[in-house]
């Protein structure tokens, strides 16, 4: 599965809005998180950025799409769609709402 699929893949299990939410805000705390880290030098932290969304994340797929994220298939992909999506939710492409 080439990465254009993979993203039509990844949409399917965000459907529902309030997932997408989830994962934006999930976003946002990550880009706060990583600031913190780099202006307060507290290196030891920067393993932990990459995983700081899934708390969000993870919840709306448990409480909205009862399906399994797809960090579990393919992380490195998941990882790139999530940011892909928040371009798209930030551009209104797909809503939160």
């Amino acid at each position: 599965m080439n990465f254009s699929e993979y993203y039509v893949y990844y949409l399917e299990l965000h459907k529902h809005p309030k997932t997408r939410l989830l994962h934006f805000v999930g976003q946002i705390v990550t880009i706060i998180f990583t600031v913190v880290v780099f202006y307060g030098k507290v290196w030891y932290l920067i393993p932990f950025i990459p995983f700081v969304i899934y708390p969000f994340a993870w919840s709306g797929h448990y409480f909205f799409e009862k399906n399994k994220p797809a960090a579990f298939k393919n992380p490195v992909y998941a990882k790139l769609c999530d940011w892909i999506m928040f371009k798209d939710i930030l551009i209104r492409r797909l809503s939160i709402w």
